[in-house]
């Protein structure tokens, strides 16, 4: 979930910004969020894709002030929308909708809903629903945790995703990391009993994190609980490859000396509590994750189950 510093302007004037009760507190009632919005400027295909196909595949939420928010009045009703009961998959930090689109054709009785608030890959997610012909997705453009706590009808979802979310490395951002236990609590309001949630990183020190803030939660379970631990862990064989220690995970030029980024968690040799998920094989590799790979970095996946 990555995104730049929330614009005033709004790039459509359909989207309206709507009074409610908690407005005047602020638009998140002043907790921090876990992006940083990158713009919504549209222009050329993506402002096209907009303007042609957005009344059809985006959801039209009321809004409180910032064209994130969603007003808690509003309820999303999936079997309205998509004309059909289906179970429904949530996509939070969609990007440029490769997963979501990839996942939506190969499964075409199942729905899907991707949450994101970068403009341009919402254009870009609604293109390939588009040129795929695509009837199963939507796209909403909205902060994560106000669709799971108030849009989305409790237990309505099936399967949540949370793939590669920012993960905010320095110690004094680490509470805008999206995954925390108050985060936790809204996914398993939003999950049926025994739906999943599955999530990815390709940074150790966020997995760890979500690996802690899941093992205190008494709404899930760990589906892999115990499972890959030893020299079978991916985070045994980061800490023994120490790639997280040059920068940005990359090889370093020939000559220079690596340069400690701290992205790393506490190296303790070996990771003797495990419980990795083997990688979800209903994950298309996008170019993102490409990029760790080539990095040399691990890809972390972790899948729990609401109780």
């Amino acid at each position: 979930m990555s995104e730049t510093p929330e614009s005033p302007e709004t790039p459509q004037s359909s989207r309206p910004v709507t009074p409610g009760s908690q407005a005047s507190f602020g638009t998140y009632g002043g907790r921090p969020v876990s992006f940083v919005r990158r713009g919504t400027r549209l222009q050329g295909r993506r402002q096209a894709a907009w303007e042609e196909h957005s009344d059809r595949w985006a959801i039209q939420v009321p809004r409180h002030v910032a064209n994130t928010s969603v007003h808690p009045d509003y309820v999303f009703d999936a079997e309205a929308e998509f004309g059909r009961k289906a179970p429904l998959i949530v996509e939070i930090g969609s990007g440029l909708g490769d997963a979501v689109c990839h996942a939506a054709e190969e499964n075409p009785d199942r729905d899907f809903l991707a949450v994101e608030v970068y403009t341009p890959g919402l254009a870009n997610t609604m293109i390939k629903i588009n040129s795929r012909g695509l009837s199963n997705v939507r796209v909403v453009e909205a902060n994560a945790p106000e669709v799971l706590a108030t849009m989305l009808p409790a237990g309505s979802v099936s399967e949540l995703w949370v793939f590669f979310p920012d993960p905010w490395h320095k110690s004094r951002h680490h509470k805008r990391r999206l995954i925390q236990p108050a985060f936790a609590e809204l996914a398993a309001r939003s999950l049926k009993k025994g739906g999943l949630w599955r999530i990815a990183t390709d940074w150790s020190n966020y997995a760890i994190h979500v690996r802690e803030v899941l093992a205190g939660s008494t709404e899930f379970e760990n589906v892999h609980d115990g499972e890959r631990t030893g020299a079978d862990s991916p985070l045994t064989q980061v800490w023994e490859s120490g790639v997280e220690t040059m920068v940005g995970g990359a090889p370093v030029k020939e000559g220079r000396a690596p340069v400690s980024t701290e992205h790393t968690g506490p190296n303790e040799g070996v990771d003797h509590v495990g419980g990795w998920a083997p990688r979800f094989d209903g994950r298309i590799r996008t170019s993102f994750e490409n990029k760790a790979h080539e990095a040399g970095r691990m890809i972390f996946d972790l899948s729990y189950r609401r109780i």
